[in-house]
């Protein structure tokens, strides 16, 4: 395996702090976090995001750090996302009476992560991502809401979570509803994945910069600014093959119910269509019902903020309930690729069944909105 050389470079200022699986590094001017969990593709855990929250608040204030950096250790990518295991084995817990007790610490990490999310989204610093190679679920979280977003050649992106019974979260349904037409409606329910050029297309990405550059780029960020040491390393991306694709894209899914998507990707005298019904008829049915949904209110709402509150409700939903635990015995657990949806069919989720996802947590609501509001002086 050869290791990537950006994780691996001289110290020139201070030693690296090991914090758990973060590496903290402060190099001249700019402040770098390595995921440093390369076996597992530096899937994030909570401490994981405790730690980058932490150096990202410290480095606010810190007037001797201009620019801050995120990449990942490793040869396979940035990052493939949340620990699922550890949700998994949450979500199954029980009491001494068999009574499921579960989604407590699952809870606890998404409010932190998603916190997290939206606190790189408007940090007033340059925020710079190397989103080279997998880019997936909370990889997209610590990367595309950052202000100088750099993919390569390598970069596979995506958001999966229909596949394990969940939906696009960590503001995955922000930055999709917003991508070009019903492009980001196509990837969250197909949980395909893209390239960097598609990843720039739909509005994930800002910068192509080859692979064997991203050291000398991480060194140049040193001691200079973010917008110029880019600008002398980023290239055309070439052609986005899936922003080629919207005609049919805009018109196959331009419905709010996904039944009739369904019927007209199958009706679709493109085989790329037709090949997408057959991937999304995959997925939980009701995990791609909702998804739809969060989708659309998404696309209605005004801030991230709003988004990751609405996010949270249905992912604290989807702890309590069957999908996620059988899509992640399935894929991951157990490994047969067989899950048992239920409801099985799409034709078998009821709007009724959907709308509950999105009901108020009382209590438990994650309010990061209101906290934003307070913040900007603003009362809502």
């Amino acid at each position: 395996m050869v290791e990537s050389p950006i994780s691996h470079s001289p110290i020139s200022d201070s030693p690296v702090t090991h914090s758990g699986d973060v590496l903290v590094h402060r190099r001249g001017h700019l402040g770098h976090l390595v995921l440093n969990r390369p076996k597992s593709i530096n899937a994030l855990t909570h401490s994981m995001v405790i730690t980058i929250a932490a150096a990202l608040e410290k480095w606010e204030s810190d007037d001797s750090v201009a620019t801050v950096l995120i990449s990942g250790a490793g040869d396979r990518g940035l990052c493939a996302g949340g620990d699922i295991v550890a949700i998994y084995t949450d979500a199954i817990s029980a009491d001494e009476t068999g009574k499921k007790i579960g989604g407590a610490a699952s809870a606890s990490f998404w409010a932190d992560e998603y916190a997290l999310n939206a606190l790189i989204a408007r940090y007033p610093k340059p925020y710079v991502a190397f989103m080279d190679g997998v880019v997936l679920g909370g990889g997209v979280g610590v990367s595309a809401h950052g202000s100088f977003r750099v993919v390569t050649e390598r970069t596979r992106l995506g958001m999966p979570e229909t596949g394990i019974g969940f939906v696009p979260d960590v503001g995955g349904t922000f930055l999709l509803s917003r991508a070009p037409g019903e492009l980001g409606t196509h990837l969250a329910l197909t949980a395909g994945s893209v390239t960097g050029a598609d990843a720039i297309a739909l509005g994930l990405a800002d910068f192509f910069v080859t692979s064997d550059r991203l050291a000398e780029l991480a060194v140049a960020l040193e001691t200079r600014s973010a917008a110029d040491a880019i600008a002398k390393v980023a290239t055309a991306p070439g052609a986005s093959l899936l922003l080629q694709q919207r005609q049919w894209v805009d018109e196959c899914y331009a419905s709010n119910d996904a039944s009739e998507i369904i019927a007209r990707l199958e009706a679709s005298p493109n085989a790329e269509a037709q090949r997408a019904a057959h991937s999304i008829l995959t997925k939980s049915p009701t995990a791609v019902s909702v998804a739809l949904e969060s989708l659309r209110r998404a696309r209605a709402l005004d801030t991230l903020e709003e988004v990751l509150d609405q996010e949270f409700r249905v992912s604290l939903r989807f702890t309590q309930g069957t999908e996620l635990v059988e899509g992640v015995r399935a894929q991951v657990i157990d490994k047969d690729r067989a899950p048992h949806w239920s409801p099985p069919t799409l034709g078998d989720v009821r709007r009724p069944d959907i709308e509950a996802y999105f009901e108020s947590l009382g209590n438990r609501e994650l309010r990061l909105s209101s906290m934003s509001g307070a913040a900007d002086g603003r009362i809502e």
